[in-house]
């Protein structure tokens, strides 16, 4: 069986052995396409372009709580980050806490995209800053957007304006528009405007004077490390042919594995010399299947939720494959 397949960066060590071949689901044969993550799904939600493609967990929690039935979910999670500690400030704004950020005019993408509730769940539950107490400028315009396609709208209390056309995070940030930016995306895709390098910007500065600090703290505290996309399959062909889950995902985990052993061979230096300890550098980074990541999952379904993004909890049934849950 040949089947579409979209990830939106081949180049990540943990999808490349999907792409260059050396790994294929058993009984089909994947015929990849690289597309950059903003463009890919907003073309997978408004056209269903593709059979089998990474998706962002956020909309696809919306999707669903929608009664949108077109996908089904395959555990495989390809983006994991910690999105709060990248948030950026415009050095002038006031803003030297997470708590400064209450009032301020802050820039996002998009405002339901997954890296921007994961952020907004850390500002509230770690330091008490809700969404509705800043003023939210969203780039993408709703004709090329997750939004256009699921027919989000702001939740309750919270404000949010569109960036002009002419405009976009970069240089409204630069030009003293707006105040912070959640999750800045720099990249000439369909979807995204901005192109401005903001690290080699001076007046601009992450929030956090030590982001890794930060991370590190916050997975200490909470267990959290964030999952931003996973993976979905057409649910027609999903119907069919049942197998193609439990396929692909043992293909990914294949892969991952190779990532892993490359990753370690490329550490044994560190770890020969001592600069960093060995159980630290052997603990996988990313696990993919439902029981490895429920308390992450539990948590962005209680964030949506939260935020407003979804009327209800999503369950994770609901999400994924029967096949997978137990993987």
């Amino acid at each position: 069986m040949k089947l579409q397949l979209s990830i939106g960066m081949a180049a990540n060590p943990r999808t490349w052995p999907i792409f260059d071949g050396r790994v294929q689901p058993d009984g089909i044969e994947l015929v990849p396409s690289e597309v950059f993550p903003s463009e890919l799904f907003w073309r997978q939600l408004k056209f269903g372009d593709f059979d089998i493609a990474e998706m962002s967990m956020s909309t696809l929690m919306m999707a669903v709580a929608a009664g949108d039935e077109r996908w089904v979910g395959i555990p495989v999670f390809t983006t994991r980050k910690m999105f709060h500690t990248e948030i950026l400030v415009r050095r002038g704004a006031g803003i030297e806490k997470p708590a400064d950020l209450k009032g301020k005019r802050v820039g996002v993408p998009e405002y339901q995209q997954t890296a921007a509730l994961w952020a907004r769940g850390a500002l509230e539950h770690e330091f008490g800053v809700h969404a509705r107490e800043m003023e939210w400028w969203m780039e993408r315009v709703p004709s090329h957007s997750h939004r256009g396609a699921v027919g989000f709208a702001p939740p309750p209390g919270v404000v949010i304006r569109q960036v002009p056309a002419e405009k976009n995070l970069g240089t409204m940030i630069v030009a003293g528009e707006i105040d912070a930016i959640v999750h800045y995306i720099a990249n000439p895709n369909l979807v995204d405007r901005s192109r401005i390098d903001l690290s080699q910007q001076p007046d601009i500065r992450p929030l956090f004077s030590d982001p890794l600090a930060e991370g590190v703290r916050y997975y200490k505290k909470t267990g959290l490390l964030p999952i931003n996309h996973g993976m979905v399959v057409k649910r027609e062909l999903a119907a069919r042919h049942p197998w193609i889950v439990l396929n692909v995902l043992k293909a990914f985990e294949r892969a991952n594995e190779i990532a892993e052993r490359e990753r370690l061979e490329q550490a044994q230096y560190h770890i020969a010399t001592g600069l960093v300890a060995a159980e630290a550098l052997r603990t996988p980074l990313v696990r993919h299947g439902v029981k490895a990541n429920r308390l992450v999952l539990e948590a962005a379904a209680q964030y949506s939720q939260e935020q407003g993004l979804t009327p209800r909890r999503v369950q994770l049934e609901e999400l994924f494959a029967p096949s997978a849950l137990e993987q």
